[in-house]
């Protein structure tokens, strides 16, 4: 067997449909679900796919067990709200079928935010390591922001992995609000800590970051609006952080700051 498509859901019912039918390269589709409660499993059946329900320990976790319970030699890693475009498909199809001496390919993702493609804000081209041999590399176990570790050499495809990620505001905040409480506790574990720096002065750093030096301005008011929402986000992660160091000294002595 070439190759394995790993993804991993909760709640996708809206997106996991086009996701799998763009999935059919692969021969064969684990779902690593995260006890959803609408159709998101019902679908994933429909399209032939291994289901296994998951406990939620974080991403990395979660797309470790995926990875583990694949047969194929090459493992292709999506999120549901992901999808493969024609040609990236094709790519895939190609490189895995090649005798050369890369064990990895990133892919190249665009972003969809309130109905319109992000060409700027730093989020294109958004080049993501999923493609990868199942004996060279593996998900690391990070709660949030999941990286491949890999043993070999990486190349890059062309074709597009479009991401739907953000369909209006509400969604994006309640995404940021899941992000930045992972991306705290993350923090926390490493025994990081919120300066006032962090919280006062990287949030105007990313802004200048995104909208300026990343020319989000050309992606119009979209490009306005999604850098101001990732500079708040910046400060809401550090905040978040501080808060959980205040709690658990409130924890540990019983009194207050």
């Amino acid at each position: 067997m070439q190759l394995s498509a790993v993804v991993i859901t909760k709640n996708e019912e809206r997106n996991i449909a086009r996701c799998l039918e763009s999935l059919k390269i692969a021969d064969e589709i684990i779902v690593v679900d995260n006890h959803s409660t609408d159709r998101t499993v019902e679908i994933a059946g429909k399209f032939g796919a291994r289901v296994f329900a998951n406990a939620w320990q974080g991403f990395g976790k979660a797309k470790q067990e995926g990875v583990s319970h694949a047969s194929g030699k090459w493992i292709l890693s999506l999120d549901a709200d992901e999808e493969l475009t024609p040609r990236l498909a094709g790519e895939i199809k190609d490189v895995i079928g090649k005798d050369d001496d890369f064990t990895g390919y990133r892919l190249k993702r665009k972003t969809m935010f309130l109905g319109r493609w992000i060409y700027h804000c730093g989020w294109y081209p958004d080049y993501v390591l999923r493609l990868f041999q199942k004996a060279k590399g593996n998900f690391n176990d990070a709660i949030v922001h999941e990286n491949v570790i890999l043993d070999g050499r990486v190349g890059k495809l062309e074709g597009e992995l479009l991401h739907y990620s953000y369909v209006n505001l509400e969604q994006y905040l309640e995404k940021s609000n899941r992000y930045t409480t992972l991306g705290a506790k993350e923090a926390f574990r490493q025994k990081k800590k919120a300066t006032l720096f962090d919280i006062i002065i990287r949030p105007m750093v990313a802004f200048i970051k995104y909208y300026i030096s990343k020319r989000g301005f050309r992606d119009g008011l979209e490009g306005f609006i999604l850098s101001v929402l990732s500079a708040i986000a910046v400060m809401v992660k550090y905040a978040k952080l501080r808060n959980m160091h205040k709690t658990r000294g409130r924890d540990q002595d019983g009194q207050t700051d």
